[in-house]
């Protein structure tokens, strides 16, 4: 797995970097403009455009911006300010706040990292700082994907697929899944609502101006058969460097114009700002290597599917661990992968089902470029691990789903049949996931690494259009145990969560006068859109009488 990570200039420009406050570079710092969206995102010296090209999620969602940048932080005009920022990045399965102070790295009183193209706003270079810390350093940020970014920033799912067809005599699994071009069509339609994201990976001849590994983003389409008369449909390109580099017949002065009225084009080209141009479809093909698309996220905080556009209402989330010598059972290909973990999934109605398998990434030492210190070491105690991105180590890892038709079931027998669903191959990003429409019923998912005896820990996320049900499958006490029949859902969880909140519901126990303003969950019928409990279910409380808090309980079937 290549990072991306091209920066604008080869390498740290010579000089020595300053620590600046907002105050110190201009006159009149802001965090925030009136019309974020307007405001283009612009890449430093620091090969970060992945992340950047991911920013551009905050710009589109108000949701998602208050949710990284909580609002109502004092700034630099207001006296209670102390001199730093809080920012929210999702990790593993949780917002993590980060607290930084506004002291930026500068050369020669300007910022040398990622800014805003108005030099008065500082919300980038204050998240940038804040991802840094996440990671370690800014030397951590130096290459990464596009896809991953986009997870920290919205805790939702991207989805990549490469632009080239690898023909008959290239591996599948080594191309990844081609997007097809009535997908690419329906996927350009929600460019308002999600950030969608091109990389180049090769250098080419009509490409060697893009950069190699670097990441664009794509700001807007435009179909002009009907002005032209033709089939042209045009994709306005925006470059994290900020400046013009494209030299295509779509270019100022190039010969695709000639193919339009001149009013026509002399509007368009008036329309991009510096570092954005415009490349028709079949160029667009051409040149560039990979898109990566998140998913949308309503202001509710819920995904839509990039597919059909329906709200994947209902999510479930567990945790597990590849264990050496217990659940480290390696792919399909050996005889210990019945060992891996085992999750049920219980799908209650039809539905439209994300599963995706992230797995947390192992840092180590490293010095300031991102290189591995003692990387003779770290392959003697593991070597199952592949050394991915500046210190960041992934393995290979895949997800494969079965459904269970009955109450009882063989493990070795279903698991030796095809799955319903699963991923192309094994990969080294750090999150694979798997998009599908499931029938009611009961599905066993098996997340597992290439490699026997690779450990590592993971999160199962699920998201779904129906009603859900996720719990693990506990393991056989014995290897003998494999060869039997299994109960299908022996135990199933499902977990709610609310407040109570001062005048409102925070009643107290059962001995106050204000009993009756507590928040009920009753067991049968319950009122609630994401689940309905059967009778003879447990429900167990994780907090009792609080006066105001958040609180939770668990659903033991």
């Amino acid at each position: 797995m290549r990072g991306l990570g091209g920066a604008s200039r080869a390498g740290v420009a010579g000089g020595e970097i300053s620590w600046l406050r907002p105050k110190d570079i201009c006159s009149s710092p802001r965090l925030f403009s009136n019309n974020l969206q307007d405001v283009p995102v612009k890449q430093g010296i620091l090969g970060d455009c992945w992340f950047l090209c991911a920013c551009v999620a905050l710009q589109k969602s108000k949701y998602l911006l208050n949710k990284v940048i909580p609002p109502g932080q004092p700034s630099w005009t207001d006296e209670s300010y102390q001199g730093c920022f809080t920012c929210r990045v999702w990790q593993f399965g949780h917002w993590v706040e980060v607290t930084i102070d506004d002291r930026l790295p500068c050369l020669g009183g300007k910022l040398c990292f990622s800014q805003c193209q108005t030099e008065d706003l500082f919300w980038l270079p204050l998240l940038e700082k804040a991802y840094a810390k996440v990671h370690g350093s800014y030397e951590q940020l130096w290459a990464g994907q596009v896809a991953d970014a986009l997870v920290d920033l919205t805790g939702g799912i991207a989805e990549r697929w490469t632009l080239k067809d690898p023909g008959k005599n290239v591996e599948k699994e080594k191309t990844g899944v081609v997007l097809e071009k009535t997908l690419f069509r329906r996927l350009m339609n929600l460019k308002e609502q999600c950030v969608i994201s091109c990389s180049v990976l090769d250098s080419r001849r009509g490409a060697s101006e893009l950069g190699e590994f670097h990441a664009f983003i794509v700001i807007d389409t435009l179909n002009l058969s009907e002005v032209s008369g033709k089939e042209i449909f045009l994709l306005r390109i925006r470059n994290p460097w900020g400046r013009r580099c494209w030299k295509g017949p779509w270019c100022e002065g190039g010969q695709g114009w000639n193919q339009l009225d001149p009013v026509v084009a002399s509007e368009l080209l008036s329309q991009i700002q510096e570092g954005e141009f415009w490349v028709d479809e079949e160029e667009f093909f051409r040149e560039f290597d990979e898109i990566t698309v998140g998913f949308p996220v309503n202001e509710e905080g819920q995904l839509q599917s990039l597919y059909t556009g329906k709200v994947l209402y209902h999510s479930q989330n567990l945790f597990g661990s590849w264990v050496r010598g217990q659940s480290a059972g390696g792919c399909r290909n050996n005889s210990s992968f019945p060992t891996n973990p085992k999750f049920w999934l219980r799908v209650c109605e039809s539905s439209e089902v994300c599963i995706a398998l992230l797995q947390k990434c192992r840092k180590y030492s490293t010095d300031w470029a991102g290189r591995i210190q003692n990387p003779t070491r770290l392959a003697a105690e593991n070597p199952s691990l592949t050394e991915g991105i500046h210190g960041k180590n992934y393995q290979a890892v895949g997800l494969h789903v079965w459904k269970v038709e009955k109450k009882r079931f063989n493990l070795p027998k279903t698991l030796s049949a095809p799955p319903v669903v699963g991923t192309v191959c094994h990969s080294y990003d750090r999150e694979v996931h798997v998009c599908c429409d499931l029938s009611p019923g009961f599905y066993l998912v098996v997340p597992s690494t290439f490699l026997k005896d690779a450990v590592g820990n993971f999160l199962l996320r699920v998201f779904s259009t129906g009603r859900i049900s996720l719990s693990e499958l506990k393991p056989p006490p014995t290897d003998t145990a494999l060869c039997e029949e299994l109960p299908a859902g022996e135990w199933e969880t499902v977990q709610l969560h609310g407040c109570w909140k001062n005048g409102l519901n925070a009643g107290g126990s059962a001995f106050t006068a204000r009993r009756h303003l507590d928040k009920y969950y009753k067991s049968q019928p319950i009122e609630h859109p994401s689940i309905i409990i059967p009778p003879g279910v447990q429900v167990v409380l994780i907090k009792l009488m609080t006066a105001i808090s958040d609180f939770g309980f668990v659903l033991l079937d």
